[in-house]
Parts: C-alpha cells; structure tokens; sequence
C-alpha cells in the first residue's frame, strides 16, 4: 500500500524528499505562486469542505480543470487529482436535498466530465455510496458508463473515514475486491485492520492527534502544524511495532 500523509502545508511539497503528500485544491488555489515539487503527490478537491458550506459544487468542472492543470504544470510530480465528487453520508444528503444515488449519478458524470474535457489530466473515478448494496451499485454504474473499474490504477473509496472503526467498512473494501481502491482520510485503526486490501490511501488525522497530544518533547501548546509531529506519527501508522519519538520542531 502507497501512504499519502495529508497535509495544510504546502511548502512540505518542496521540503521534503521521500514521503508522498496529499494535498488539497481549497488550499493550493489560495496560492498566486507555486514551486516545484521534490515528491509525489495527489490532489483532494476538496468536495467535503465545500458542499458542508454551500451544500452543492460551486466551482464549476472548467474551473477545477484550469487549476489542476497549473499545479500539474507549476508543481510536477501530479500522480492523480480527485474528481468533484459528492459524499454521501447522510447528514450530506440531507444538507444537498438529495438521494444517495443522485450523488452517485453526478459523481460520475463530473468525473466524465472532467475527462472529456482534460483527458490529458489524471482524474480518478471515485466509488461512492453508504451501504454496501449503494457501492455495489454504484460500480455497476461505471459499467454502465462503459467504465470498468478494474481496469484503473486508482480507484477513490468514498464516505467512509467516519465508520472506519467499525466492520461495515471492512466488509465494503473486502467485497469491492479486486478494484485497486484509495482509501480517502484513513486512520491508524483502519490501516492495520484492512490496509492491505486497498492499493492506497491519505491521512491528515496526525493534525487532529497533534492538537490534542503535541510531543512532550515540544514547547508548543500544539503540534497540528508540526513537520517532525507529521513525520513519527506516519512511520507510527505504517510501522507500529516501533517506538514512538515525536522529537521537537
């Protein structure tokens, strides 16, 4: 499995040298200059965050495509870029108005879209849904579409970083075998009870834990922002047998 450590600091994608990021485009847009990367990368959309604020996509495909093809151009090293996706869990159908299956419909007509109009951009197809039947089906929708997603690289996982902890998620990644899923905003848990079922996956829940329990070794209040917090908590997660040395900024 390939880990993406998420991150809010894009200046890591200059700094650093061997630890693939994940990067969002509602911060990369914020950003008139942008300098080449040293390490590979992908690119969220950023759909949560916006369809939580205005309960539907504001940024139109053109939009999103111009600016993943400058960070393509101005930054490198692009592995993939998300498409404009909707999740579906259900306080984000309440808030759109709309059903599962609605979300499902226009997320794969964005990322056809996307794809019509920049083929020569790396959007994925994302899977989403909420039950395991909604994911099921859902895959049978691509089909549909002429769209058979064994054949991708990388497929996203969507809706389901908030039940992570329990075995319906488990069950939905081992029954969507063998598609080669991304596995969006995994946590430490979830890597070592199914991280080998999915081909990758990202991570930002090391900010979260860093406001709350920042290094002892620290002087800062908190260590949400910190690179060495980022760094120990991704070899943490990917190889928990070793002891844990926050260390200091």
């Amino acid at each position: 499995m390939k880990f993406y450590l998420g991150t809010h600091r894009p200046k890591w994608l200059r700094t650093l040298k061997d630890t693939p990021l994940f990067v969002s485009h509602r911060i990369l847009k914020n950003y008139k200059t942008l300098k080449p990367a040293t390490v590979d990368w992908c690119l969220d959309s950023g759909g949560f965050t916006e369809l939580s604020l205005f309960n539907e996509w504001q940024t139109t495909p053109k939009e999103y495509i111009t600016a993943v093809r400058r960070y393509k151009n101005e930054i490198g090293r692009l592995q993939w870029a998300s498409p404009q996706d909707m999740m579906c869990e259900p306080f984000m159908t309440e808030k759109t108005g709309l059903t599962v299956k609605e979300h499902q419909q226009k997320t794969i007509k964005n990322y056809l879209e996307l794809k019509h109009l920049a083929n020569d951009l790396p959007f994925i197809p994302v899977l989403q849904g909420w039950t395991l039947d909604d994911y099921l089906r859902c895959v049978e929708m691509y089909d549909k579409a002429g769209i058979n997603l064994e054949d991708y690289d990388t497929v996203g996982l969507g809706s389901v970083c908030r039940r992570q902890a329990t075995g319906e998620a488990e069950t939905i990644v081992y029954r969507l075998q063998p598609i080669k899923l991304h596995g969006f905003g995994m946590k430490q848990t979830a890597l070592q009870r199914f991280g080998n079922l999915l081909a990758s996956a990202d991570s930002m829940a090391w900010s979260y834990n860093g406001r709350r329990k920042p290094s002892p070794q620290c002087d800062k209040k908190t260590c949400a922002n910190c690179l060495h917090y980022a760094l120990e908590w991704r070899n943490k997660t990917l190889n928990p047998q070793e002891p844990t040395i926050y260390g200091v900024c």
